[in-house]
């Protein structure tokens, strides 16, 4: 597995595909925590939001790096088409960890907050609950799904839109209120944690979805 993440990761380098996504995390990450010397539950909570965006796009773009022909001649070497899937999860897993590092510390960059090290476990656990549900969503609108575009990143927003706002029912949604409603972190960590957990399974259904679909096209 390793080599196929290898593989993987070093072909999104070559590509640049992972230059947009990126930029516009940081990007986003530094306007929303701007001047900012409040609490770092809330900081924490845009660099949260901005990372369901970034990890769907770029999990969009990682599963879409090859074509049909090119994708094959991969599955045929790895083992099968549940391999490479799963590389491509964990490839998308990487860069957001990348990112949830940059999600940390950029608010340092462009504000002064006091640290402490709840701060830091609930900043990881928020980013990695959206950057957990972006993959998942970010599989089902990929290619390996869909092969018009066009209708895949319709669908993208839909959902992206739908986790914000659908209250009670996305973890994403409850974890963004949680972190604007209570400064204290340490108040946080249990439920956050929890979150986490479910956002985990909406990337196994996601990924079991498009394993599913795409070895029927196949």
């Amino acid at each position: 597995m390793i080599p196929l993440v290898r593989y993987q990761f070093t072909t999104m380098l070559l590509s640049q595909r992972y230059l947009a996504p990126v930029l516009l995390f940081v990007g986003l990450v530094t306007v929303l925590t701007s001047s900012d010397n409040g609490p770092l539950t809330a900081t924490y909570g845009a660099a949260a939001g901005a990372m369901l965006l970034c990890s769907t796009w770029l999990t969009i773009a990682q599963a879409g790096l090859e074509d049909h022909a090119h994708r094959a001649v991969v599955v045929v070497n790895a083992g099968g088409s549940r391999r490479v899937l799963l590389g491509t999860v964990c490839t998308a897993v990487l860069w957001c960890l990348l990112l949830t590092t940059l999600g940390l510390g950029i608010p340092f960059l462009t504000g002064t907050h006091p640290l402490t090290p709840a701060d830091l476990l609930l900043g990881t656990e928020a980013q990695l609950t959206c950057a957990f549900t972006g993959i998942a969503v970010g599989l089902v609108c990929s290619r390996l799904v869909f092969r018009r575009q066009g209708y895949a990143l319709l669908l993208a927003l839909v959902l992206l839109l739908a986790l914000l706002v659908a209250k009670g029912l996305s973890p994403v949604n409850t974890l963004l209120s949680r972190l604007v409603t209570t400064p204290r972190p340490a108040d946080l960590l249990v439920s956050t944690g929890g979150l986490l957990v479910v956002a985990a399974g909406l990337l196994a259904a996601g990924a079991a979805l498009t394993e599913v679909v795409s070895s029927r096209r196949s």
